[in-house]
């Protein structure tokens, strides 16, 4: 049994990094609001055969802007480019968080203009393999820089995977994407989840010795939280895909760089339930021409029964505080600190 033992100096440069984030993300969010709202860059509620409960449920919150998820990958980018580069620590998790940012702002501005398949910006056929490129580059780069070639599976060790390696990689960074991005339905619901997940990362990379990556973990932290500030409902703005996808798929990144990924379905169970959840109607409605759930994914279908937002919310909160400490326990024990 290894003794874990934190440096106070790494407590305090994590803790001053999450807060300093917090408050800078607080005060240009009126710059970015008067900007959204200025620009008419809101949300727009399509009316749908293939989805009507969803469109009824949420009709009400048609004109609030969206890609809101500008606060955080921004104010991360701009602390991280000053205060935390590391090419060993930080490169390429801000990489993935500035590339799938850009890409998911492009989606969104092209959602709200009308542009697009059914002028709702990019389908997925088109989106999916723009963060499959994004994530391919990030394979290449463990694999053949960083010589990653295996996962470490808690208690059990580490097994060598070799080129299998990349495909993982990629299928683990697109569906990260993908389960954020249909999380991210409900005032605060995705950006509570993230703002537990990214602590948990970066608890691990603290105990791990990655101080750098753990304080990168808490400054994406902090700028969360100042989101969630704003995105508690009724929300100010969404955080669109620019947030979602980008913050999902960075999610990722750090699973791999702590060697961790294993315990990432756990410690972010929400977004593998309601991803599945989206799936498994996508697949009944084209197999069996039914629908499984009134509304997909899940939370969706909760509205649909009738229950009110704000509880959807906070037991999704619960359900994912809990799975974290869950997915935290197993990581720390299966290290054998």
């Amino acid at each position: 049994m290894e003794i874990l033992t934190i440096d106070l100096a790494d407590l305090l440069r994590i803790f001053w990094f999450a807060v300093a984030s917090f408050l800078i993300a607080i005060i240009w969010t009126p710059i970015l609001t008067n900007f959204l709202y200025k620009n008419n860059l809101g949300k727009k509620i399509r009316a749908s055969q293939d989805a009507p409960i969803y469109a009824k449920l949420h009709e009400k919150k048609a004109g609030t802007p969206t890609m809101g998820g500008l606060l955080v990958w921004v104010t991360t980018a701009v602390i991280t480019l000053i205060f935390n580069l590391s090419r060993q620590a930080t490169w390429l998790p801000l990489f993935c968080l500035v590339a799938t940012g850009i890409v998911g702002a492009a989606d969104d501005l092209m959602n709200v203009k009308g542009i697009g398949e059914k002028g709702g910006g990019l389908s997925l056929k088109q989106k999916f393999p723009l963060y499959a490129i994004i994530a391919l580059v990030g394979a290449w780069w463990f694999y053949y820089k960083l010589d990653w070639n295996s996962i470490h599976i808690p208690a059990l060790g580490d097994y060598t995977l070799g080129l299998w390696y990349i495909p993982l990689f990629v299928v683990v960074l697109v569906w990260m994407a993908f389960a954020s991005n249909e999380t991210d339905g409900l005032d605060g619901l995705a950006g509570g989840i993230f703002s537990i997940s990214y602590g948990v990362y970066g608890i691990i990379a603290l105990i791990q010795g990655q101080t750098g990556l753990a304080v990168f973990c808490a400054t994406i932290m902090g700028a969360l939280l100042a989101f969630l500030w704003f995105n508690i409902t009724p929300a100010r703005f969404f955080m669109g895909d620019t947030g979602s996808m980008a913050l999902g798929m960075t999610l990722g990144v750090i699973a791999f760089l702590t060697n961790a990924v294993a315990v990432l379905p756990i410690v972010t169970l929400v977004f593998t339930v309601e991803g599945f959840s989206f799936i498994i109607q996508f697949l009944s409605k084209k197999i069996r021409h039914k629908k499984i759930f009134l509304s997909s994914p899940l939370h969706h279908h909760l509205e649909a029964i009738g229950w009110p937002e704000a509880k959807i919310v906070m037991r999704f909160w619960v359900i994912g505080a809990v799975s974290a400490v869950l997915g935290l326990g197993l990581a720390i024990v299966g290290r054998g600190f």
